[in-house]
Order: C-alpha cells, then sequence, then structure tokens
C-alpha cells in the first residue's frame, strides 16, 4: 500500500520560515518525481515545486528564490523548505509522487495545512 505523509505545517507570521516533510512508503521512491502542490478553496491545485528522480529542480514563478525542494532518496523523504512566507503562501499543501510508464502514475498525500499570518 502506497502512503505518502505530510508533516510540519503549521501557523507562521508572514517573512517566516517552515519545512514541509514528505516520506513516502510502498513506492521505490528513487524513481519517481516528487512534487508539492498547494491548493486553497475554490481554487485548483497548483504546482508549487517538483524535484526528478535525477534531483532537477522546477519552481512556480511566485516561490523562485524563497522555496527549495530537496530530497532524500535514503530515507524516502522529500522536503520544501519555505522561507519569507507570505499570507498568499496560505493553503493546503499536498505531497505527490509521479512517473512515467506508458501512463502517468500519480500518488497524493493528505496534506498539510500552512496559513501565514500575524
Amino acid at each position: 500500500q502506497v502512503q505518502l505523509v505530510e508533516s510540519g505545517g503549521g501557523l507562521v507570521q508572514p517573512g517566516g520560515s517552515l519545512r514541509l516533510s514528505c516520506t513516502a512508503s510502498g513506492i521505490i521512491f528513487n524513481i519517481y518525481a516528487m512534487g508539492w502542490y498547494r491548493q486553497i478553496p475554490g481554487k485548483q491545485r497548483e504546482l508549487v515545486a517538483i524535484i526528478s528522480s535525477n534531483a532537477s529542480t522546477n519552481y512556480v514563478d511566485s516561490v523562485k528564490g524563497r522555496f527549495t525542494i530537496s530530497r532524500d532518496n535514503a530515507k524516502n523523504t522529500v522536503y520544501l523548505q519555505m522561507n519569507s512566507l507570505k499570507p498568499e503562501d496560505t493553503a493546503v499543501y499536498y505531497c505527490n509522487a509521479e512517473r512515467y510508464a506508458g501512463t502517468y502514475i500519480r500518488f497524493w498525500g493528505r496534506g498539510t495545512q500552512v496559513t501565514v499570518s500575524s
């Protein structure tokens, strides 16, 4: 059974930092691209950052220079370091594992709430 378990969310003041973690089980972690998505009520889920199986990264423009995605294949864990947080970063953050094998195979975590407010 595949599980992606996020942790590290919470309430932080504007300008503060948080580090999200997502630990995977039930998959061969190092062959999956791992991503962080976020969603606020009434809006579509958006990709925040993604790291490929060979550790290349990509970010949505709104977080470039503030967020850093990384992975530790030995721990089956992907991280999202979030600095200089803004109120507009408030959302539920979801971990995603994805690979292409003739069709896309995707798994999702249950999400962790990040609230940026004074």
